[in-house]
């Protein structure tokens, strides 16, 4: 494992007027796609004079896209606009790999940095392609989550890196594509980021509240977000016309609403408790166990029915599965539940949980209560 390096390393200078932590911030900012040059040097003017911090410029060079038609970035010819906006703002580049082909092409022109994008990540063979390209490089490399919430797959992803090169991983949470209701355009699913910086407490995680959010409005929320679970940078898109954006214009922002998201973003810092805060905390912390305690009892009251439920149907040939039920089951939850004030997010994932483990019990379980009665008839013949 390789120790960090602080985020103000790769800032150019632009922070160091920031108070409250931002000076450490690593922000990754830019279009989603390099369009044209007159494109980029526009948008990289709009962010000189809007004075938004810049660690990294961005801009998608090859865009891996859902649909044959659609803007596939400029290619290859992009790499030398990306130079001359470097060389005129003084901005270091990153831009996304996908193959071994395209890190060639961005080392010889000098990138500062890469990332891998969420469609690569879910690929081993993919990841160690680059991987095995990078080797020996002292840059930093970005790996995005995989499109499906595997944690796995996403750690993996990072150690195939942290293998070959000499430079720092840092993983980018972009959200995840699962089923259910979601104002996202990828659920956050922040418990695996949480989980990845648990098993991994020396990886800084980087954000990426433009994939998740989908929709600008949503930015501002999902990077405050990230900033209250300790991530220590954000990749956001921006855009000088953002409406006329070839590729996820939805999301991307103009530079003057970029620098108000930032300005606007709270930092939490680490504080140790006074006794008095100590004491108050622990008594909500009580609380919190007891009610803990409760909701698995309750959890395993659940289940126990659920598996009676299971051997019934089994014994009269009824299908595991029944929509309709489940389909009542959870719009009951979420409009009671909201009326409680919980979020229909939370519940859908919670329900579907619940279901999920119930499915699985009624699935399995019959086939042991058909043990059991057939040693039964064997002892009673």
């Amino acid at each position: 494992m390789k120790a960090c390096k602080n985020v103000s390393e790769y800032t150019n200078g632009e922070m160091d007027n920031q108070s409250d932590g931002k000076r450490d911030l690593l922000m990754i900012v830019g279009p989603c796609s390099a369009e044209s040059e007159n494109q980029l040097r526009t948008t990289a003017s709009m962010i000189r004079r809007s004075k938004v911090p810049v660690s990294f410029f961005r801009a998608g060079v090859w865009k891996p896209r859902s649909q044959p038609g659609n803007f596939e970035g400029a290619g290859d010819a992009a790499l030398e606009w990306l130079k001359n906006i470097r060389d005129e703002f003084h901005l270091p580049l990153i831009t996304e790999v996908a193959n071994a082909r395209h890190v060639e092409l961005v080392l010889e022109a000098g990138f500062d940095a890469v990332w891998i994008g969420a469609r690569t990540t879910v690929n081993p063979f993919y990841v160690q392609e680059i991987a095995d390209a990078l080797k020996g490089v002292n840059k930093p490399v970005f790996v995005k989550n995989p499109v499906s919430p595997d944690l796995n797959l996403w750690l993996g992803a990072i150690e195939r890196i942290e293998e070959q090169i000499s430079g720092t991983v840092y993983p980018i949470h972009r959200g995840f594509s699962v089923t259910g209701n979601s104002r996202f355009r990828n659920r956050p699913v922040w418990q695996i980021p949480i989980e990845l910086k648990t098993r991994r407490p020396d990886l800084n995680l980087i954000c990426d509240p433009s994939h998740i959010a989908g929709r600008r409005e949503y930015i501002q929320e999902v990077a405050q977000k990230a900033l209250d679970l300790n991530f220590g940078g954000l990749m956001v898109e921006t855009h000088h016309n953002p409406d006329a954006a070839l590729s996820d214009a939805g999301q991307q922002v103009l530079p003057t609403a970029l620098r108000e998201i930032f300005l606007e973003l709270k930092f939490r810092e680490y504080v140790e408790l006074t006794d008095e805060k100590a004491e108050a905390l622990s008594s909500f912390r009580e609380q919190i166990d007891k009610l803990d305690v409760h909701l698995l009892e309750l959890l395993a009251e659940r289940m126990e029915i659920s598996s009676k439920i299971g051997e019934w149907k089994h014994d009269n040939s009824v299908s595991v599965l029944q929509p309709e039920r489940w389909s009542f089951i959870l719009k009951r939850a979420q409009s009671r539940g909201g009326d409680m004030g919980l979020s229909r997010e939370f519940l859908d994932q919670l329900f579907k949980a619940i279901h999920d483990e119930s499915i699985d019990r009624q699935t399995t379980l019959p086939r042991h209560f058909g043990a059991k009665k057939n040693v039964s008839n064997e002892r009673n013949g």
